[in-house]
């Protein structure tokens, strides 16, 4: 007699590998796939597109500037979320706090980006300034800055500045449900043994955070890598900003280069997939340990 019941679990899994089928491996195929044509998917140019994205100017302006992100946004989002996370514990109003630290999650990246553009506007020293920076330092009798557009490594540094505002909440609020997971005897014990406050961060809170720390960073870094509504929104790539997730959208929606744009896509997904293994990993070490 044909046992059913082993059948069962696979149609309540059906309808989602199908979803997940549709919607992310055949268009992660596809693009694969037409990543080896030219501009309009008719002539096969083999590794054309590849060679142009790594040895092309611009397109290595954007890996670099990928770069810059990874390096500054990262450790100072997760380094910003750590220190609140932990202050604030003991602040009587740690909810109300949390809640406006976490606000710019609630804003559309889009929004954000032109709050942050307003921020930074620039009007020449004769014209009343509108932007809020320029408007402080014209009150101190300093000149204004077009922060966009001065150099390059302050034009990026400024938009780093936004994606910080906007994902500091985010890394607090799940390095904070880790860190009230820490049991308070640990943390109490070492205190009546003499251990300092930075003593008991550094040798006690840190380590036991490590995974959820690790899971953070990941993140980060797999968010910052495809940035692209910043950047869109406030420079559009230009000043020597642009960022890999931009340059393909140009590609694709602009220039109408499907195949440079597929090229493009391809390489943003491996240099994400290590990131993404690295999390499933640590979910299997946190699984084994439990």
């Amino acid at each position: 007699m044909l046992n059913t019941k082993k059948y069962v679990p696979w149609l309540y899994i059906l309808p989602a590998i199908f979803l997940l089928f549709f919607f992310l491996v055949y268009p992660s195929i596809n693009t694969i796939y037409i990543s080896f044509f030219n501009f309009n998917s008719e002539i096969f140019v083999g590794i054309e597109n590849y060679l142009y994205c790594f040895t092309n100017e611009i397109m290595l302006n954007s890996f670099k500037n990928n770069a810059l992100w990874v390096i500054l946004f990262v450790p100072i989002t997760v380094f910003l979320g750590l220190i609140i996370a932990v202050l604030l514990d003991r602040v009587k109003y740690e909810s109300w706090i949390k809640s406006i630290i976490f606000m710019p999650m609630a804003i559309s990246f889009v929004g954000a980006g032109v709050i942050w553009k307003f921020v930074y506007a620039y009007r020449p020293a004769s014209a009343a300034q509108t932007g809020i920076l320029n408007a402080l330092r014209m009150a101190f009798q300093l000149e204004p800055i077009p922060w966009l557009i001065i150099r390059p490594w302050l034009n990026n540094f400024c938009l780093i500045v936004v994606g910080i505002w906007i994902w500091t909440g985010f890394c607090m609020v799940i390095l904070s449900a880790s860190y009230k997971g820490i049991p308070r005897e640990l943390l109490e014990a070492a205190r009546v043994d003499g251990a300092s406050e930075f003593k008991v961060f550094w040798q006690i809170t840190l380590p036991l955070m490590k995974p959820t720390l690790a899971v953070v960073a990941t993140t980060m870094t797999i968010n910052v890598l495809k940035i692209f509504d910043i950047v869109y929104v406030m420079t559009n790539g230009n000043y020597n900003t642009e960022v890999i997730a931009n340059r393909m959208y140009k590609e694709m929606f602009i220039f109408r280069n499907y195949g440079r744009a597929s090229a493009i896509a391809v390489i943003l997904l491996v240099l994400i997939i290590p990131m993404i293994v690295i999390n499933i990993q640590r979910f299997r070490e946190q699984e084994g340990i439990r």
